[in-house]
């Protein structure tokens, strides 16, 4: 309710809850249309991005292998680095889930390319109710929060997707091979949708820490005084993340969570010196 006493505060003009309502309901219709859209264009080419882009993890030739294993040699690591092909057999189970798989991927993939779009549309609604103060401090959200978010779908599609599935693929329990490892589609890609989406999360604490610094919640002592705790919590989502035992895939996971985490510190910094330079000039 807040937010929209803000939007009553307007001198140019009042509007009710209904209007409120009316303007909420115009940006959530707007959301699902540009999710629609896409998701029709997905789906359209759906069999391309099945062979080239769903699949990729868990293709030999994928891009991500032949560069961690070129990076292992020449980092004088042998093979340390390069992850065994693995073949995978996925399989349907029902006679319309494959079609209900690709609505599925059809929608997430509309999710995913849409959403700057969805945030222009939820910033757009809630920018009126803000004071010109904290517009200012709000410059570029689109674009860093749509950055980030990209960045880490990114580093969930092409590194941690092909470290799980490859340890999870080649993973036997006992030693006479009994057990076949055949998952079905759907499993494949709500692993992989929750690896992209997750990390795509994951990575807006810049953006949540630099809001939360200039409301006054956190400060830069208050993280830097929690480091220590940070780095334990760090290494043990990195060693969840990644199942394989080996410290090379742990490490390639807790280097960026852990430098997302410094460059949070140093955002925070700015933010705070940023309010303390302006209470300076207050005071002046």
């Amino acid at each position: 309710m807040a937010l929209f006493d803000r939007f009553t505060k307007n001198d140019e003009s009042e509007m009710s809850f209904i209007d409120h309502l009316e303007v909420l309901r115009g940006t959530i219709v707007r959301s699902l249309f540009a999710i629609l859209i896409t998701s029709i264009v997905v789906f359209i080419y759906r069999d391309w991005i099945m062979d080239y882009v769903i699949t990729g993890p868990i293709n030999p030739d994928f891009i991500t292998y032949r560069a961690f294993c070129a990076l292992s040699h020449k980092l004088h690591l042998g093979d340390a680095l390069c992850m065994p092909p693995v073949k995978v057999s996925m399989q349907s189970t029902t006679f319309g889930g494959q079609f209900l798989s690709s609505i599925s991927m059809a929608f997430v993939g509309g999710l995913i390319i849409s959403f700057p779009f969805i945030f222009y549309q939820i910033w757009a609604f809630v920018k009126p109710a803000l004071k010109e103060k904290e517009l200012k401090n709000t410059r570029f959200m689109i674009f860093w929060v749509s950055f980030f978010f990209f960045f880490g779908a990114a580093f969930g599609f092409f590194v941690l997707g092909p470290f799980t599935f490859n340890f999870l693929a080649s993973f036997q329990l006992g030693t006479r091979g009994v057990i076949a490892t055949i998952p079905t589609f759907s499993d494949y890609l709500d692993n992989l949708t929750n690896l992209i989406l997750g990390c795509g999360i994951a990575f807006e604490l810049p953006v949540i820490v630099f809001l939360l610094t200039k409301i006054g919640i956190i400060t830069p002592k208050l993280l830097t005084t929690t480091r220590k705790y940070a780095v334990v919590i760090i290494l043990i989502i990195s060693a969840f993340i990644t199942p394989s035992p080996d410290w090379y895939s742990q490490t390639i996971v807790f280097i960026p969570l852990y430098t997302l985490f410094e460059f949070s510190i140093i955002v925070s910094r700015w933010a705070h010196k940023s309010i303390k330079d302006k209470e300076d000039e207050a005071w002046d």
